[in-house]
């Protein structure tokens, strides 16, 4: 039995109804993007010069809920296995897009998603960082009769952690977890740091 069905396993994706829960949960999640100070470039980008971890600890945290809590709602089979969509992994694609989108980030200070949070705050930038992405959006679509076989480049199907490393999923999300608390360890160190050189300086 799947308490927790939602509207991709049910097929109402295309429902007025999906439309509506999906524009609540993104103005719920916009509204928390905003209360965790990710409406400011300079924040964002922070991480990248060392002046602030927040997207790495909010990034960790976010994966190990989901990844966790996922796992639990299995266990007690509240939710189905078969249920859970996995999306296709094409390999070459998807690494020139990130290296893209990791280079967009550092030069824009924003993502997606934040840059629509900090357009709603009013913030300038976000709005040319925006249009930016939908020129290179209609370039992409432009350019699609040329990229379309690369589009497809290095496909390997549904590829998992588990299935990749030979590792059960509850061992994987261990694993995970383990990396996160490793992650945290480390930025608070270098932020402890960082506030000792400035207060250092300050005198």
């Amino acid at each position: 039995m799947n308490l927790f069905a939602t509207c991709f396993s049910d097929g109402r994706l295309e429902t007025t109804a999906a439309f509506v829960l999906a524009g609540v949960i993104g103005v719920a999640f916009g509204f928390w993007l905003e209360r965790a100070g990710f409406g400011s470039s300079r924040r964002l980008a922070g991480v990248f010069y060392g002046r602030d971890f927040a997207v790495i600890q909010t990034m960790f945290s976010a994966i190990v809920t989901a990844l966790v809590g996922l796992r639990v709602l299995v266990v007690l089979g509240a939710v189905e296995e078969a249920s859970i969509h996995h999306m296709e992994t094409f390999l070459a694609p998807q690494v020139v897009g990130g290296l893209i989108f990791g280079v967009g980030f550092v030069m824009g200070g924003w993502c997606p998603g934040t840059a629509l949070v900090g357009l709603v705050s009013g913030k300038g930038d976000a709005l040319v960082f925006l249009l930016g992405g939908a020129l290179g959006s209609l370039a992409y679509a432009a350019a699609w009769p040329s990229l379309s076989g690369f589009a497809s480049a290095g496909a390997c199907g549904v590829c998992t952690l588990p299935e990749r490393f030979g590792l059960t999923p509850g061992v994987t999300a261990l694993l995970v977890v383990g990396v996160a608390l490793a992650a945290f360890a480390v930025v608070e160190v270098l932020g402890a740091r960082r506030a000792r050189a400035e207060a250092g300086a300050a005198r």
